[in-house]
């Protein structure tokens, strides 16, 4: 099975099971007079968004490079997280914002409604249920290096968050007293905060992408002992890095002896470039510029210049 087809797969498991939990979470609000539920419902719908544009992105992102996108379509898939993290914040925000709500409302003395059994197990099921599609989603994200796939996993996780604070809320109306009605929308806010979290360390991570952010330090001295493992080949330098998606770019210069032959040293270079698909994926991209050894006494450096 390929790579697109499995995030796909995966995807419509996850879809599946926010529809069915949308539609039960709406009717137990309803008939359980619950307004967290309801909210709760509202945070499946916007999964269920999320799985959509996961299945339009990552089917864009899997198409080969060509006349118009000569590094291939893989930054489509970084799109996809950072439009899942802004809808991350839209639910954070909504929850945020309508547990304020509720709690101003309680402290100027509205009675809040007490909600029914329905909605409480509806929360409890839906906790179980969305932190297995979390696990299942992160997993295979994780084996196929998808940041989509990871994203939309973190999505589930949030959704199993706010169910908590639903239950939480839910539970102590019911089982506490009437006064303690108020519990719902304090954990609604604190799951909020928690979402919010969440959502900027997803919308970091792909702003960094969109706006070609280097790989991580040690990523990059990493591929320089990968370079200098070859003993004739020296002092690698201009190194610069960054994703494309799912995949990441290397474009670096080195040294080997300027009296060796064109072809040998052609041959060295594809040898480095093979060995860094070897390690980092065989559709890494990778640029090797082979430079003359400098007179020893000029000072170099092994990084950026």
């Amino acid at each position: 099975m390929t790579r697109e087809r499995e995030i796909s797969k995966v995807t419509l498991v996850g879809s599946v099971g926010n529809a069915v939990l949308l539609v039960f979470k709406f009717v137990a609000g309803l008939l359980g007079h619950s307004s967290a539920m309801i909210a709760d419902a509202v945070h499946s719908l916007s999964d269920f968004a999320t799985d959509l544009v996961v299945l339009v992105f990552v089917s864009i992102s899997a198409k080969p490079q060509d006349e118009s996108h000569d590094y291939g379509h893989g930054k489509f898939e970084t799109i996809a997280s950072f439009l899942i993290g802004l809808a991350l914040v839209a639910a954070a925000v909504g929850i945020i914002v309508s547990g304020s709500m509720k709690l101003a409302a309680w402290w100027g003395g509205e009675a809040l409604e007490t909600p029914g059994w329905i909605a409480l197990w509806a929360a409890l099921l839906s906790i179980l249920v969305k932190e297995l599609l979390y696990q299942y989603t992160a997993r295979r994200g994780k084996a196929l290096d998808s940041p989509v796939m990871i994203a939309n996993a973190w999505h589930h996780r949030s959704d199993a968050l706010s169910s908590i604070g639903a239950a939480i809320g839910i539970g102590g109306a019911i089982w506490l007293g009437h006064r303690w009605v108020v519990l719902d929308p304090i954990a609604s806010i604190v799951v909020g905060l928690m979402l919010m979290r969440v959502a900027w360390e997803l919308l970091k991570t792909s702003i960094g992408e969109l706006t070609e952010c280097s790989l991580p330090a040690e990523t990059e001295q990493e591929i320089e002992a990968l370079i200098r493992s070859f003993p004739d080949v020296q002092e690698p330098h201009n190194l610069h890095t960054r994703r494309i998606g799912s995949r990441i770019a290397i474009e670096a210069h080195a040294r080997m002896d300027g009296r060796m032959p064109l072809c040998e040293v052609h041959e060295r270079a594809t040898a480095i470039e093979r060995k860094l698909k070897e390690h980092f994926g065989p559709k890494t991209h990778v640029t090797i510029h082979m430079e003359p050894v400098k007179d020893s006494s000029v000072t170099m450096s092994s990084h950026r210049q």
